[in-house]
């Protein structure tokens, strides 16, 4: 992947993350409009799919690299959503959230990671509850202004179009493991 924009800092306004990146033991991911770019397709039979940018799935394999997990949590049900994660490898998955803050508090309690050592990516309002619990709330470029008040980084990609893999790269570099895994493609 070529060189990528420096993410955008939180304003100064807001609040310190509960967690360094360094920290972050669990990645927490929303699917609309952060894995995807928002766009929902329904086909003549009502089956529907999703579009996946093809560096985010790259950057969730990292991810597994180096014993990185990455969760779930999204509102909608997909079965398309379901065989792209399983060919990622990403075992923690809660759909069809109706209270994200309820779902973080399953999330917590399936992989033992404390919400403040967790990642989470969200670009809308049903994210909030979780962005406010996590220790390190990441919002999508093209987020909602709410969103992107508590987040402690906005990427600079829109949701769908590499913002995951910003991410991804950005926790590596803080853990350590960027140059690493670099150099075993290099």
């Amino acid at each position: 992947m070529p060189s990528q924009p420096t993410p955008t800092p939180a304003p100064a306004n807001q609040p310190a993350p509960r967690c360094r990146p360094e920290q972050v033991g669990l990645l927490g991911l929303d699917v609309d409009g952060v894995l995807t770019d928002g766009s929902i397709f329904i086909g003549a039979a009502g089956e529907e799919t999703k579009r996946f940018h093809v560096t985010d799935g790259f950057g969730l394999r990292l991810c597994a690299r180096v014993g990185l997990p990455v969760a779930v949590i999204t509102g909608r049900s997909s079965t398309s959503l379901l065989h792209r994660l399983a060919d990622l490898g990403v075992p923690h998955v809660i759909q069809g959230s109706r209270d994200k803050g309820a779902s973080l508090a399953e999330m917590t309690k399936r992989t033992g990671v404390p919400a403040d050592r967790i990642c989470f990516v969200g670009d809308d309002w049903p994210d909030l509850p979780v962005l406010a619990r996590v220790g390190y709330p990441v919002a999508v470029a093209n987020a909602s202004e709410e969103v992107r008040k508590l987040a402690v980084m906005t990427t600079s990609h829109s949701g769908g179009s590499g913002a995951v893999r910003e991410v991804i790269e950005h926790l590596l570099r803080a853990r350590g493991d960027y140059e690493k895994l670099l150099n075993f493609y290099s």
